[in-house]
């Protein structure tokens, strides 16, 4: 659906603010970590850069490496793999600065104050950093068919040298994986996965290397529209469809460029498609953000109907703070606690418990 210039101004304007105020927030928290830290003698320490997480640290499609998935503007980055071999830049100096500059209760980059820093017992030294084995993100393309107000990933293309990974790149990348023993792979950063034009050759080779790995792919669903691309996503462990809405004018007031009818087609698709074959996997689960636009009981009432009617594994409901000014109170005032399952994500409806694997029933 296209927008009149005045509302794509309007859009963009909103947009500049909602990065402002984001900054200024994260400027404040680090402030205040920093003066925490002075006060109580305690220092922090990246759960990451321990080796602790299975999100967080990726390879971005030029083959540098960040040390969290939100790296717009490359403040992250840790080494690039065209230079350094992953344990040269893992525990190398940019690395063991971070972990330095937090255990002296300094915060290294203004994202550490949203990712995943913990803080250390007073006089307490932080943990011996270890090769990740939980998993990592690796992004096949830092390109998108949508523009997402909660995504600064323009600010990310612009400073990428390769936008999206060759085959030969992606091999090394998965014959990486496959030696760091990962149990997870998520197959998504900044990019839409099925943009790349050999995404129908990426996921075998990735899971050929990776056989016993559980691979991940969160897409809009609007390009995951043909049988290639179907059969190739029958590779996958998890596909996440992130469709935040029942309709387009909903959609879009997130994400410019969607199309609800085309990742409500691509859902039924390849639910279709992987039953016919008998299968359970890939795990389908609709991944809806709540705002303030879309989480009122009737909206939330016919997203569960319209998964129902399609045959997804999971609907699952994320509560989010970007924009700020899009956040959904009636999640905040404690509201929707009737909505299925309470978890890590927010709340989720098991659909299909017969498809999911026992451990990720929570």
């Amino acid at each position: 659906m296209s927008q009149s210039p005045s509302t794509r101004a309007i859009r963009d304007s909103k947009t500049r603010f909602n990065w402002r105020v984001s900054d200024a927030i994260r400027r404040l928290l680090v402030w205040w970590l920093e003066l925490r830290a002075k006060i109580s003698g305690r220092g922090y320490y990246c759960s990451t850069l321990a080796g602790q997480e299975d999100y967080n640290l990726t390879i971005n499609s030029d083959l540098t490496v960040s040390c969290n998935c939100q790296d717009y503007e490359g403040n992250g980055h840790l080494g690039d793999l065209r230079r350094n071999s992953f344990e040269e830049i893992y525990f190398g100096p940019i690395a063991q600065k971070f972990r330095d500059d937090l255990a002296r209760g300094r915060i290294p980059i203004p994202t550490c104050v949203r990712c995943s820093i913990h803080r250390l017992q007073k006089n307490a030294a932080p943990p011996v950093p270890q090769l990740p084995y939980r998993g990592m993100l690796l992004e096949n393309t830092v390109v998108c068919n949508v523009d997402c107000i909660g995504c600064a990933r323009e600010g990310a293309a612009a400073i990428r040298t390769t936008k999206t990974m060759s085959l030969e790149d992606l091999g090394q990348m998965a014959d990486l994986t496959s030696r760091l023993g990962l149990e997870q792979i998520f197959y998504l950063n900044l990019g839409e996965p099925f943009l790349s034009p050999r995404i129908t050759q990426e996921l075998p080779i990735l899971r050929a290397k990776n056989p016993k790995a559980r691979i991940v792919v969160s897409t809009n669903g609007v390009l995951l529209n043909t049988d290639a691309k179907r059969e190739a996503a029958l590779q996958l462990s998890h596909i996440l469809f992130s469709v935040h809405g029942i309709s387009d004018p909903m959609l879009e007031k997130y994400m410019l460029r969607s199309s609800f009818e085309k990742a409500y087609a691509a859902m039924r698709d390849m639910v279709a498609y992987r039953d016919a074959r008998g299968s359970k996997v890939p795990v389908l689960e609709w991944k809806y953000l709540l705002f303030n636009w879309n989480d009122h009981p009737s909206h939330i009432a016919h997203a569960v109907k319209m998964a129902k009617d399609i045959g997804v594994d999971i609907i699952s409901f994320w509560p989010t703070q970007n924009p700020f000014y899009g956040m959904s109170w009636r999640y905040k005032l404690g509201l929707m606690k009737n909505i299925g399952t309470k978890c890590w994500k927010g709340h989720e409806i098991i659909l299909r418990p017969e498809n999911i694997p026992a451990n990720q029933i929570h």
